[in-house]
C-alpha cells in the first residue's frame, strides 16, 4: 500500500523540550559538539575493541564501525560526549552517522535488530550524559541530537558510469531504512532529529519524509535541523544544488534550524552560512570542519585557529549556533563555547513571501501584476528543438 502522506500540521503535539530549546535559541548563540568519528581515532582501538562479546563470532572485519561502540566500547562514547558537555557543548550527537541498514550492510549487520539496537543505545548513552551535566547545573541545560546521516548511497547519482539510470538503492527503501533509525533514536530519548552532511538532496527528502510520518503516526513534534554540506568552493552540493535552492527544497520541512557542516572550514564555509543567513526564515547554525585536511588527511587547525576564523560568524550576526565537525576537539569546541558568549544570536530575518522552487538553481518567482504577461510562468518546454531555434543549434 502507498503511504499517506500528512503533512507539516498543527495536530501533532511538540515535545516538552520543543519550546525549551526554541526559546534557547533566541537567547543566546547555542553551542554543538565537535567530531565524534576523528575523536574516537584518538583512542587507537583495533577489531576487538569493535567485536566485543556480542560480535565476537561476527563473519566480516568490524574495524571502522565506529556506531557499533555504543554497544562493545560504551565507555569510550560516554568520555567523548561528557568532555564535548564539559567545555561548553549545548548539544551533543549521538554515534549514529551510520546507523541505518543501508550503512550497516556494508558490515554485513543490517539486521533491524542490530540497527535498532545501536541507535536505541546511542541515544541513552549520550542522554544520560546530558542528564547528568544538566543536573550539575540546571540554569544551562544539555540535548541530545540524534544524528541520521545520508547513507552511503545515493538516489541522485548512479554508481555505474555506464548506466547513468541506475540506482542501486530505491526512495522507498531509503525511507524504511530511516524510519528504523528515527523510531530507534526517539526510543532511546533524542530530543531533537539531525539530518546531517546532506550532499544528495533526495536522500535528505527521504529522511524528512520518515521523519513526518514518524511524526503523524505518534502524534508527536520534536525539533527537526537540517544540515548540508557544501562540497567545494563552486558552492553546491554533491548532487549539483546551490546553497539557495537547497534550502528551497527542504523548507517544507519547517525545520526548526537549517546550518552547513564539513567538507569546508570556516573561512571557505562563512559565505554560503551568509547566503542561508539571509533567506532562511528560522534558526542558522554552521559547524565547519578545522580547517582543511593536510596531506595525510589529518587536520592541523588549532582551536585558537578556529576561533579566529568562526569570529566573523557571530560578529556580523549570521548565526544561532555553532560548532565543530571533522578534526574538531575539544579545544576547538572549548574555543568556541568561550567565543560566542560576548554576542548576540542571529534575529530571523522576515522573508518576502515568493513562490520558491528548485532545481539546481533556486527560483524564486513573484507575479508582476502590472504586466498580464508577469502573472504565468511557463515551466519547461526549454530543451524542445522543434519550439525553440537556439536550442536547435
Amino acid at each position: 500500500p502507498v503511504p499517506v502522506y500528512k503533512p507539516f500540521s498543527s495536530a501533532v503535539v511538540p515535545t516538552a523540550n520543543y519550546g525549551v530549546i526554541q526559546k534557547l535559541f533566541t537567547e543566546r548563540i547555542l553551542v554543538i559538539d565537535g567530531a565524534m568519528g576523528t575523536s574516537i581515532q584518538k583512542y587507537k582501538i583495533d577489531e576487538p575493541d569493535f567485536r566485543g562479546e556480542r560480535y565476537a563470532n561476527h563473519t566480516h572485519p568490524l574495524k571502522g564501525n565506529n556506531d557499533i561502540l555504543v554497544i562493545t566500547r560504551p565507555d569510550i562514547i560516554s568520555e567523548i560526549h561528557s568532555k564535548f558537555l564539559e567545555v561548553g557543548a549545548d548539544f551533543i550527537e549521538t554515534n549514529t552517522f551510520s546507523g541505518t541498514s543501508i550503512a550497516q550492510a556494508d558490515y554485513e549487520l543490517q539486521a533491524e535488530e542490530e540497527v535498532r539496537l545501536i541507535n536505541k543505545k546511542a541515544a541513552e548513552i549520550a542522554k544520560e550524559c546530558c542528564v547528568k551535566f544538566t543536573a550539575k547545573d540546571p540554569s544551562k541545560p544539555r540535548f541530545v541530537c540524534g544524528a541520521i546521516g545520508p547513507t552511503n548511497r545515493t538516489l541522485s547519482v548512479s554508481p555505474s558510469v555506464e548506466n547513468p539510470a541506475f540506482r542501486n538503492v530505491t526512495f522507498d527503501e531509503v525511507v524504511a531504512a530511516y524510519t528504523v533509525q528515527i523510531d530507534s533514536l526517539v526510543a532511546g530519548g533524542v530530543d531533537v532529529l539531525l539530518v546531517e552532511t546532506i550532499f544528495d538532496t533526495l536522500n535528505a527528502k527521504a529522511a524528512l519524509y520518515a521523519i513526518e510520518q514518524y511524526f503523524a503516526e505518534k502524534g508527536i513534534r520534536l525539533p527537526v535541523f537540517i544540515s548540508g554540506t557544501i562540497v567545494d568552493n563552486s558552492g553546491r552540493t554533491l548532487s549539483g544544488q546551490t546553497n539557495e535552492a537547497f534550502w528551497n527544497s527542504v523548507q517544507h520541512a519547517k525545520p526548526l534550524a537549517i546550518g552547513l557542516n564539513c567538507a569546508l572550514g570556516a573561512s571557505d564555509m562563512i559565505g554560503y552560512i551568509e547566503n542561508l543567513s539571509q533567506c532562511c526564515d528560522c534558526f542558522v547554525f554552521a559547524y565547519p570542519n578545522a580547517g582543511l585536511p593536510n596531506c595525510m588527511g589529518g587536520y592541523d587547525q588549532t582551536g585558537k585557529e578556529m576561533r579566529e576564523e568562526v569570529q566573523p560568524f557571530v560578529e556580523r550576526g549570521l548565526v544561532n549556533m555553532l560548532g565543530g565537525c571533522c578534526g574538531t576537539w575539544y579545544d576547538h569546541i572549548e574555543e568556541i563555547a568561550d567565543l560566542v558568549k560576548g554576542y548576540e544570536p542571529r534575529k530571523i530575518p522576515r522573508v518576502e513571501e515568493k513562490m520558491r522552487l528548485s532545481g539546481l538553481e533556486p527560483l524564486n518567482y513573484t507575479p508582476d501584476e502590472k504586466n498580464m504577461r508577469g502573472t504565468f510562468l511557463n515551466v519547461g518546454e526549454r530543451c524542445n528543438v522543434a519550439g525553440s531555434m537556439m536550442y536547435k543549434k
